[in-house]
């Protein structure tokens, strides 16, 4: 059996735009933030470029709505850096810069080592767990669920 890795998606959306004073706290953090992350015992990976750097949204993407999509060893690992380092400052004032989403802001899933993981799978996994709550395919830190004993136990379902 192969190694299972946490993937973390999460999304927020500005209340100001990015360049705007209101957001400037948040901005002026991002790089400061992302390194602090990469620096991480279990921070095994997270997408950058276009569409996931908040300060350069894709073509087709709103760019009030910021992403973020990483890849880590475990949900401690991804735990402590979200709640035990300076990030927990930002997730404590989150409300200053984004709106309050109606339902799940962030979504955690296994994924076997080696798969890559894209936003369009983040964005099922979180409609996902909007839909059904927390399953082993799609849940939160409230509600985590171990690896799964196959890759063909994270094939993606369609929510109905």
């Amino acid at each position: 059996m192969g190694r299972f890795f946490l993937a973390e998606y999460n999304v927020a959306t500005l209340k100001a735009p990015l360049d705007a004073p209101e957001s400037i706290a948040f901005r002026d953090a991002l790089d400061q933030i992302n390194a602090l992350g990469e620096a991480q015992p279990g921070f095994i990976w997270r997408a950058v470029g276009e569409g996931f750097d908040s300060a350069t949204p894709a073509a087709d993407q709103d760019p009030f709505y910021i992403v973020n999509l990483s890849v880590w060893e475990s949900a401690e690992a991804l735990a402590a850096f979200a709640y035990r380092t300076e990030h927990r400052l930002y997730v404590r004032h989150r409300e200053d810069w984004f709106h309050r989403r109606p339902g799940p802001a962030y979504v955690l899933w296994w994924i076997p080592e080696g798969h890559v993981p894209t936003d369009v799978e983040g964005e099922a996994r979180l409609a996902e767990l909007t839909a059904f709550g927390s399953t082993e395919r799609a849940f939160d830190f409230a509600n985590r669920f171990p690896p799964p004993s196959s890759p063909q136990a994270t094939q993606a379902r369609t929510p109905t």
